[in-house]
C-alpha cells in the first residue's frame, strides 16, 4: 500500500526528493516539492502522472529553498494549481530567483504565483487519503512536514534526515528550535512510520529516536 500511495523521484544537482502522494481509489494526487531542474525531469514527472492516470489536486512545499522549488512554476502552470505552503515561507519564495543564480538554478521570479496558505495541524484530503500539515521550523521559516497516516509515512523535507537533521546556519535557521520541534512534531509519531526526507534515503521514526545523535 505504501508503494502505491507515495512515489519518490530525485531531481536536480542537489538531488532533492520529490514525492507524489496518491489516493489509490480516486487517483487524486499531491505533488510535494517539485524540484525538476531540467526539461527532461519535468517530462519524467508529467509522464508518470499521465501513465498512472493521476489527477493532481495539490502542489505542496515542505519549504521554499530554491533546490526544492526548481520546477515549481512549471508544475503550477502545467496542472493549473496554486502552490500550497506555510505563509512564513513566502519571503523565500520571492527570493528564489536571486538564490537560484548563486546556487546554479535558472528559476524565474515567482512573485505572481497564486499561494494557498497552509496552517499547522491543517488536514488536506485526496478523497479518502488524508495529509496532515505539521509546522517544523528551525531549518528555515515556513518549514512543513506532511504526515500521511494511510501510508504510515511522514515527508520531512529538510527538517529530519536519516540519522541527521537539516542545517541551521542559513538565514532563519535555529538549531534549538529545530531539534525541539522535531521531537515534538515528528518523533511523536509511531515508531513504524517511514521517514521520507528531502534528500537521501528513508528511515523510520523508531530508528531516529534510538540512533540519531542530534536527537538522542
Amino acid at each position: 500500500m505504501r508503494k502505491k500511495m507515495i512515489k519518490q523521484f530525485t531531481f536536480n544537482h542537489y538531488e532533492v526528493n520529490t514525492y507524489l502522494v496518491a489516493d489509490p481509489a480516486s487517483r487524486q494526487c499531491a505533488i510535494v516539492d517539485p524540484a525538476c531542474q531540467a526539461s527532461y525531469e519535468d517530462e519524467q514527472l508529467a509522464r508518470y502522472i499521465a501513465d498512472m492516470g493521476l489527477v493532481p489536486a495539490y502542489i505542496l512545499l515542505t519549504h521554499a529553498h530554491v533546490d526544492h522549488i526548481a520546477g515549481l512554476r512549471q508544475a503550477c502552470e502545467a496542472f493549473r494549481l496554486p502552490v500550497s505552503m506555510h505563509p512564513e515561507g513566502q519571503k523565500l519564495l520571492r527570493q528564489a530567483e536571486a538564490y537560484g543564480s548563486i546556487m546554479g538554478f535558472a528559476v524565474d521570479n515567482m512573485d505572481d504565483l497564486a499561494v494557498n496558505p497552509l496552517d499547522d495541524g491543517q488536514v488536506l484530503h485526496l478523497a479518502e487519503t488524508e495529509i496532515e500539515c505539521r509546522y517544523v521550523p528551525g531549518h528555515c521559516p515556513g518549514s512543513l512536514c506532511f504526515v500521511v497516516p494511510g501510508a504510515r509515512s511522514v515527508i520531512t523535507g529538510d527538517a529530519l534526515f536519516h540519522f541527521s537533521i537539516g542545517r541551521t546556519d542559513l538565514p532563519g535557521g535555529d538549531y534549538n528550535l529545530l531539534t525541539s520541534k522535531i521531537k515534538e512534531r515528528i518523533l511523536s509519531l509511531p515508531d513504524d512510520f517511514t521517514v521520507l526526507p528531502g534528500h537521501g534515503i528513508s528511515s523510520q521514526i523508531g530508528k531516529e529516536k534510538r540512533y540519531n545523535s542530534f536527537l538522542v
